[in-house]
Formats: structure tokens, C-alpha cells, sequence
């Protein structure tokens, strides 16, 4: 299954959550948003972003929790 970080260089929350994601050895793609000027005015004030393949998982935070009950329901 594979996620997408949402997050700009120099965020330390999402340092936090790339390296909460590396220590469960889920898959992702980081996107930096200020490379890209939709995402920057859609995240901008919201990153880090964490997105499953259906749908939103968890922002601003690392929530372990919150990827857990995301991988449990989609089984």
C-alpha cells in the first residue's frame, strides 16, 4: 500500500512523520509542496499531510494511531 507525505524541507513536524512512517516500513512518496504552487495553496499552513489510497490519514501530527485504524479498515 503506498502513501503520500505531503511536506516542505525544514518542517520538523514532517521529519516526525516520514520517520514515523520509515520505523512501521510503510511505503510513501514525499512531495515537497513549495515545488508545486496548487499543492503549496492547497497545504500550505496544513503539512505535513499524510494521504492513503482512499483518502486523508492524519495532518499536522505524526498519529500512529490513526495509521493503524487507516490500515485496519482497508483489511
Amino acid at each position: 500500500m503506498n502513501f503520500t507525505l505531503y511536506s516542505r524541507a525544514g518542517c520538523p513536524l514532517c521529519e516526525d512523520m516520514a520517520a514515523g512512517l520509515d520505523a512501521l516500513g510503510l511505503d510513501y512518496a514525499e512531495v515537497d509542496i513549495d515545488r508545486d504552487p496548487e499543492l503549496k495553496a492547497r497545504y500550505d499552513w496544513d503539512v505535513p499531510v499524510l494521504m492513503g489510497p482512499v483518502g486523508e490519514v492524519c495532518r499536522h501530527f505524526w498519529n500512529p494511531i490513526a495509521v493503524r485504524d487507516y490500515l485496519a479498515r482497508l483489511g
